[in-house]
């Protein structure tokens, strides 16, 4: 078994034993699509936009409303007209009052009126298509939204793995020197090695005690960040599969940018876009009339709710805006000016998803030949150290010699780790940055 996959497997057991959840790499990416903060508020903000269209389409229905009105009124006009609409209206009573000073007269209006509108100039129907395409763009953000978030898992994920096996790495690396140490104080008690190289390896030693002491430090870190980010208590202890080597890299530039293109994000802003271009056409029916119908039935009496008298009303409104002191003309030209200045911002966010696509190439493609390279010096600085140990015990070279070829094979190793662990993620961004889900670059 592999150095790397026994550390994986030593990781996995302690994990079991102290009541780790499993999780692979794939799974990440999908939980934290599903349950990071930030996916599930992208969600929530489409599901409100999607209730926006059918706010905006109910406006295109009828509108009823229930009022009840109570007055009490001395106004000979408004008691004279309130008495005939209660249908207590008596002409020999009227004739012997004085109609100038009527008594206080109590009046309830029970009223169901309802309300539809015929033609509206298009207004109606521009803020429909726009709020169906702000819905799009909704939904393209939330789906932008839970990619990043996978993304960020992932990168959390191979940041916890990394930082486990660096710790691995170090207790190794300790291990040895340690055993240096013990080999170097019995050759100082045979007089056949002089105690500074004793100290030295002490030194050493000491070092490694304080850099594993740090690199535990950091992984707890690490874990805490990948519980956040899947949206867990930051407690959670993991158990991770071992990070396997990273996928190739497949296909060109071109294929990559031409991805990028139907980034959701990217949608999103063509789809409002689209809908700010509308707006110059709704702000245009300010300039044609204004059509609907209202009808309306009262039951009106002298209390709350009274059914004495009942009255029924239909009637067609009709207008129009004749002069509003130019403040319809300023918002038409106001729409078209933002029109443009949207056409033109997403006009740069396209060449920008470019950029960015054209930067994650070249990092992926930077990473893969730095881990290649990577690796051929691993195994160069495992060669030297095991020569120097022979040589060292034959006699031929120095304690300190042993110490920086051990050194220089640690660093090997840590170099090896931290290549294959950016090499991983930087084809994630890739996907991510090109519109792609970021475990469409995972080996299968």
């Amino acid at each position: 078994m592999g150095r790397v996959a026994m550390t994986g497997f030593v990781l996995a057991l302690v994990a079991q034993a102290v009541g780790a959840e499993p999780l692979t790499l794939r799974a990440a990416l999908e939980q934290a699509r599903q349950g990071a903060g930030e996916a599930v508020a992208g969600r929530e903000r489409a599901q409100a936009a999607a209730e926006r269209v059918r706010q905006a389409k109910g406006y295109r229905l009828p509108s009823l409303s229930l009022q009840e009105i109570f007055t009490r009124t001395d106004s000979p006009a408004e008691a004279f007209a309130l008495k005939l609409n209660q249908e207590r209206f008596s002409f020999p009573e009227f004739m012997t009052s004085d109609p100038n000073q009527p008594d206080p007269l109590n009046t309830a209006i029970t009223r169901i009126e309802a309300m539809m509108p015929l033609f509206t100039g298009g207004e109606l129907s521009g803020r429909i298509a726009q709020a169906e395409l702000a819905a799009t763009a909704a939904d393209g953000q939330a789906r932008w939204a839970a990619e990043q978030a996978a993304l960020a898992a992932g990168e959390a994920y191979v940041m916890v793995e990394q930082a486990r096996e660096y710790v691995a790495l170090l207790r190794k690396a300790r291990e040895t020197v340690a055993a240096h140490v013990t080999l170097a104080e019995a050759y100082a008690e045979q007089g056949m090695l002089v105690l500074s190289e004793v100290l030295r390896a002490r030194v050493e030693l000491s070092r490694l005690d304080d850099l594993v002491a740090e690199a535990e430090g950091r992984a707890r870190v690490a874990e805490a960040n990948l519980s956040f980010r899947l949206g867990k208590g930051q407690g959670t202890a993991w158990e991770l599969e071992t990070l396997p080597p990273p996928a190739p890299l497949t296909g060109s530039y071109d294929e990559w940018a031409a991805a990028g293109d139907t980034r959701p994000d990217l949608q999103a802003a063509r789809s409002l876009l689209a809908a700010g271009e509308r707006e110059e056409r709704v702000r245009r029916a300010a300039y044609l009339p204004k059509v609907g119908v209202v009808a309306r039935a009262d039951w009106v009496d002298d209390t709350l709710f009274g059914t004495h008298g009942s009255s029924t009303t239909i009637m067609a409104v009709a207008s129009i805006n004749l002069f509003a002191g130019g403040s319809d003309r300023a918002a038409v030209a106001a729409a078209r000016h933002e029109a443009r200045a949207g056409r033109e911002d997403v006009n740069r966010f396209a060449e920008g998803v470019r950029l960015e696509v054209r930067q994650a190439y070249e990092e992926a493609a930077t990473a893969r030949q730095r881990h290649a390279t990577a690796r051929q010096a691993l195994e160069a600085a495992r060669e030297a150290e095991r020569i120097t140990g022979e040589r060292f015990r034959s006699g031929v070279v120095r304690m300190l010699d042993v110490l920086d070829a051990s050194t220089a094979r640690r660093e090997a190793e840590t170099r090896e780790l931290v290549s294959r662990a950016d090499a991983q993620v930087a084809l994630m961004r890739l996907a991510v940055r090109a519109g792609r889900a970021a475990d469409s670059v995972l080996p299968n």
